[in-house]
């Protein structure tokens, strides 16, 4: 691959990830007065909705993480009541994890918090320039996989 310098995109892209690291530095912030982690949030708001929880497996899968981080995220979660280990029904080996009452009770009470900064972070930007840049971080994510799947793909 010959190097030619950076083309009419990279800004964009260096403006991509810087915000990324701002609203990523901002999380911790916010969740710091409930003594959270945005990670730890994360599988907070990602058991929310699954009254049967999700495997450790399927929480990395969500969060695009090592199931070994996965695991120390969920025993911190579990040592504070947050959230608890179950069996799984279809495999002795995984477990389920699943919110508790106090999980519950916590995130109910973050939720708000978390939609009024997500929705500061926008200032005074429209809705419609928000859908479109999701439409093309939707297409940035496609291509940066494809892109990633070539390189680690075997040589032919």
């Amino acid at each position: 691959m010959q190097t030619t310098g950076p083309g009419p995109r990279y800004p964009a892209l260096l403006a991509l990830l810087r915000a990324a690291d701002v609203i990523w530095h901002a999380s911790h912030a916010l969740f710091a007065r409930w003594h959270l982690s945005p990670s730890q949030f994360n599988i907070l708001n990602l058991l929310g909705d699954q009254p049967d929880g999700l495997s450790q497996t399927a929480l990395g899968h969500a969060l695009i993480m090592h199931r070994s981080n996965i695991t120390g995220l969920v025993d911190r979660l579990e040592h504070r009541g947050l959230v608890a280990r179950h069996d799984s029904a279809h495999d002795r080996r995984a477990w389920r994890v699943r919110l508790t009452a106090d999980g519950r009770r916590l995130l109910d009470e973050v939720l708000p918090h978390y939609h009024a900064a997500a929705e500061a972070v926008w200032g005074p930007l429209p809705v419609a320039r928000a859908r479109t840049l999701t439409t093309t971080l939707t297409a940035l994510t496609r291509n940066a996989e494809q892109f990633a799947a070539r390189l680690t793909a075997p040589p032919a």
